[in-house]
Order: C-alpha cells, then sequence, then structure tokens
C-alpha cells in the first residue's frame, strides 16, 4: 500500500496553486473541467507517483465535506473490496462503498479512522 495523493478544500484554487508552484516545485497536472474546479498538482513525472488535490470553493459549497482525503493505492480490486468488507465486520461504516469511476479515479472504497480523517482505498487510478 501506498499514499498517492492527499486532497484538500481550499478557499482560493488559483491561490492555492500558486503557492504551491512557488514554494513546492508542484505544477499543474491535471484539471477537472466540469461543474467542479478539481486540480491535482504534481512534480512532474510521468506517470506522476502521488498528487496534492485541490477541492475548489464551487466544489466545498456543493459537496459534503468527506471529499477531504488520503488517498491510498492497493494492489487489486479484491483488496478494495476485502478492506470494506474487514471494515463492516469490524463495525465500521464504509461512507464510499467500492465503486468504480473510471479510469482517473479507479476502483475505490472509503472509510473514516477513529479521528473522523477520510482514507480512500483504490486500485487502478492513474497516479502511484
Amino acid at each position: 500500500m501506498k499514499c498517492t495523493h492527499i486532497a484538500l478544500q481550499v478557499r482560493d484554487i488559483d491561490r492555492t496553486i500558486a503557492f504551491y508552484e512557488r514554494y513546492c516545485g508542484m505544477r499543474v497536472i491535471h484539471e477537472r473541467k466540469d461543474a467542479f474546479r478539481v486540480v491535482w498538482l504534481g512534480w512532474g513525472e510521468d506517470p506522476p507517483r502521488f498528487a496534492l488535490v485541490l477541492l475548489g470553493k464551487d466544489y466545498q459549497e456543493n459537496r459534503p465535506p468527506e471529499y477531504q482525503h488520503i488517498g491510498l493505492a492497493v494492489d487489486s480490486r479484491a483488496e478494495v473490496d476485502e478492506i470494506a468488507a474487514r471494515a463492516r465486520s469490524h463495525g465500521l461504516e464504509v461512507i464510499w462503498p467500492p465503486q468504480d469511476a473510471g479510469p482517473i479515479v479507479g476502483y475505490f472504497c472509503g472509510l473514516r479512522d477513529p479521528d473522523g480523517n477520510m482514507i480512500e482505498f483504490s486500485y487502478g487510478q492513474r497516479l502511484g
């Protein structure tokens, strides 16, 4: 298992992009251009190994806060299913049940840690 991304909800997405470009040497590697603005920043590897995912103000106002999360890659769809099943067997709620969101996001599930932080387990994302 490895960390592939951290998704942060931000107040001013352009200001945040400028900060990470200026001080961390990151650049925009993907931008979602539908109803909600979502930008991925990375260091230019191809394929990218890690992304900082910025969820803009419009996104924040129209989605619940659990979209802020830490993303972990696993080795198979079966492992995603097994993690969700194990969580349920221990009485945890699987906030994002196993689902396939296509080639960029991949097959994933999500649950909260004991402090309420959202953790996404994915297979087949472009990252990693």
